[in-house]
């Protein structure tokens, strides 16, 4: 097997550049059959940790992975959620920073990537694997536990968590989150802590592993003895309505939602992720629904005897914290968009069409 020498910052690098980004049906950031890196590039704040070894491999790298500068950590890991979500999850933005405080102003920033199921990448500085030098500038101490430090913190708000001990370790660790990120139901934030020693230590790794990989998002289908329950709940009801949430837009399937919402004469409301999954004048369109929602909404929520819950969780404000649904028989439809909606055999399938209110 042929073998490359490479430090473990180094190697972390050029995988992160050698993963790409398409999608199915041709649809990707505008343009038919796009490819696009996958991590385009990374946000930094240099300093304890991920400065001499992380910050070098990057400064090598800087036309295929381009770093910019943050002024705040926190900011920073914000910002490369919010870009993550403008490009519906098919790229993932970069956030490293130094060991101690530098690590611990992203927490918040993972949270929210966490909460809302955003892809984030974060590789934090690290104190020193061998302990020789202990305590390092900025460590939090544990006395009792020479194995805990702040990036610890990260555990609870992350989907997944490792800090690599050995250079050979990211020929696993590093696979294992980019396919944690990309889930199309659990994704979140990644974090993964970087000793310093560590980051500078050289490993014979395999060429292949950086080999360029293009991903796509997994789009399995729904079960089909869920499928035709859905179908025959759906056909029987008399007065159905669909909440879209945020798995709408993820999936790219706002006109086949419309489609669906058209067929059946179905009203559609919407959950704050889900806004302008159709269009405010779309007469199919009720309205925001739930806590922040509108009386129109909440009404026709009230007397739903089937709820299609198109890519969203149903959380505390869309559902009134369970109060927005009135009807004692009420049945809920849970379809999660990590496929679209088919208006051509879903529809067909789901009824005939015939008038509904």
């Amino acid at each position: 097997m042929e073998t490359i020498r490479l430090t473990t910052a180094e190697a972390i690098v050029r995988y992160l550049i050698a993963q790409k980004s398409a999608m199915l049906d041709g649809v990707a950031f505008g343009r038919d059959n796009a490819v696009e890196p996958l991590f385009p590039g990374v946000f930094a704040i240099f300093g304890h940790g991920n400065v001499t070894c992380l910050g070098h491999a990057l400064e090598q790298h800087q036309d295929d992975l381009p770093t910019w500068r943050g002024q705040n950590e926190q900011g920073m890991a914000l910002a490369a959620t919010a870009y993550a979500k403008t490009v519906r999850r098919r790229q993932i933005m970069v956030a490293t920073s130094s060991v101690g405080p530098g690590a611990t102003n992203m927490v918040t920033a993972a949270g929210v990537a966490h909460s809302n199921r955003i892809p984030l990448l974060l590789i934090a500085g690290d104190t020193f694997a061998s302990r020789l030098p202990d305590p390092v500038l900025q460590q939090v101490e544990h006395f009792g536990e020479p194995s805990t430090t702040v990036n610890d913190a990260f555990r609870s708000v992350t989907r997944y968590w490792d800090r690599i001990m050995k250079p050979e370790q990211v020929l696993s660790s590093l696979p294992h989150a980019v396919q944690t990120m990309l889930d199309p139901s659990d994704c979140g934030p990644a974090f993964i802590g970087l000793p310093q020693d560590v980051a500078a230590e050289a490993y014979d790794f395999p060429v292949r592993f950086f080999d360029e990989q293009v991903h796509t998002i997994a789009r399995p289908r729904a079960d089909v003895v869920q499928l035709s329950s859905a179908a025959v709940a759906i056909e029987v009801a008399e007065k159905p309505l669909i909440i879209a949430g945020g798995g709408v837009h993820y999936s790219f399937a706002e006109t086949e939602l419309a489609a669906f919402a058209e067929t059946h004469n179905i009203p559609v409301v919407e959950t704050v992720a889900g806004k302008a999954s159709l269009l405010a004048l779309h007469p199919m369109y009720a309205g925001p629904i739930g806590v922040t929602g509108c009386e129109a909404a909440n009404n026709l929520a009230a007397e739903a005897d089937v709820v299609v819950a198109v890519g969203t969780r149903l959380e505390d404000f869309t559902t009134g914290s369970w109060t927005v649904f009135k009807n004692e028989n009420v049945k809920i439809v849970g379809a999660v968009m990590s496929a679209s909606i088919s208006s051509k055999r879903t529809a067909k399938e789901a009824s005939r069409s015939r008038e509904r209110v």
